[in-house]
């Protein structure tokens, strides 16, 4: 609104400029009193437009003479004609930016819609999240994160589909709604990445992929199925990656998704993430390092989204505020109830964490 009434201010101050340099000169100038009509049909109404264009072809007329001349009159209809077609002008721009507007509303509502926030506990598990699209126009990229509560207890998502744009976020898009159609009555969290991959494999092209890490929380531990995704971290007195004993191709790609059993006590904390989280990096290339003693102390914090504050905080000092190269979610995960029946922990992998596709 603003920017219309400065514009607004410009084209009849221009108008007037011109009108008082063409009556003063006392000669007809047949562009000069169009420029108000002109300005006006680039960002104003059709009717602000025609208001001007009436006012150009009074001036050209005055102009030119106080008789009635064919010279005068075939400019007069000279002016009226441009202006004429600015009014039109003005006018199919207004229903272009009006339709433009329903769309870009329908298209915010979609994206709210498939980015719901998650709530800040599912079942005994809190949770904190944090996530940022590579288009900063765009509320969802090709990170994808859910949570459901099953009969056996939290499960969580979080995905990422290779590639930026529309395409990735038509692929995030399925793999959002295959989830949430599946994840609450398929107990079996290796059944369910199957189930996963056949829905998106119609969507996927040759060289596509979504890396994927599934969690289901049970007392006193998590059962993760990671498809080619950076490991999870757990915290605790030490930092602890979560690297899969067998490593699975993602979705798309031939996965073999196999449950890891890792023990989690409700004093510790996981960590999921995607790859925009680990490729962050600052001037001299150097990517964020999940091992340092910073990061630990971050995630340490007694709350937790102070704790995930923390942590965006050092990869933005990282970063130095520079735009990261791909999407970003973070999400962490802490259990509120002390465990029932904790299983034999799992040995969790050492730094640094093998090699995988990049999403």
């Amino acid at each position: 609104m603003e920017t219309r009434r400065k514009w607004l201010a410009v084209a009849v101050g221009a108008q007037a400029v011109a009108a008082s340099v063409a009556l003063a000169a006392h000669v007809p100038s047949y562009g000069l009193p169009l420029v108000g009509p002109l300005l006006a049909a680039h960002r104003l109404s059709a009717r602000v437009t025609a208001a001007l264009g009436v006012v150009a072809v009074a001036v050209t007329l005055l102009a030119a003479s106080s008789a009635v001349r064919p010279s005068a009159l075939a400019g007069a209809l000279n002016v009226a004609a441009v202006s004429l077609w600015a009014v039109l002008t003005a006018h199919s721009r207004v229903r272009a930016e009006r339709a433009l507007a329903d769309v870009t509303q329908l298209a915010v509502t979609a994206q709210e819609a498939l980015a719901r926030p998650l709530p800040d506990r599912v079942g005994h598990v809190d949770l904190a999240v944090h996530t940022r699209s590579f288009d900063p126009h765009a509320l969802f990229g090709g990170d994808v994160h859910d949570a459901v509560l099953t009969s056996a207890g939290p499960r969580l998502l979080l995905a990422d589909v290779k590639g930026h744009g529309t395409q990735a976020m038509r692929v995030a898009a399925a793999a959002l709604a295959a989830f949430r159609r599946a994840a609450a009555t398929e107990p079996d969290p290796v059944r369910l990445v199957h189930a996963l991959d056949d829905r998106l494999r119609p969507e996927l092209g040759p060289e596509d992929f979504v890396t994927l890490l599934l969690v289901d929380f049970h007392p006193g531990e998590v059962r993760i199925v990671n498809c080619g995704h950076p490991a999870p971290l757990r915290t605790g007195r030490r930092l602890s990656l979560l690297v899969p004993s067998r490593p699975s191709p993602p979705l798309g790609l031939g996965p073999a998704p196999h449950a890891q059993r890792v023990h989690l006590s409700a004093g510790q904390r996981l960590l999921l993430y995607t790859d925009g989280l680990t490729d962050a990096r600052d001037g001299d290339r150097v990517p964020f390092r999940l091992d340092a003693p910073q990061v630990h102390a971050a995630l340490a914090e007694p709350a937790l989204p102070d704790a995930l504050t923390s942590l965006t905080d050092l990869v933005r000092r990282h970063t130095g505020g520079a735009p990261l190269a791909d999407d970003l979610t973070v999400v962490l995960a802490q259990p509120t109830r002390t465990p029932t029946a904790p299983a034999p922990e799992q040995d969790p992998g050492s730094w640094p964490r093998p090699a995988r596709p990049s999403a």
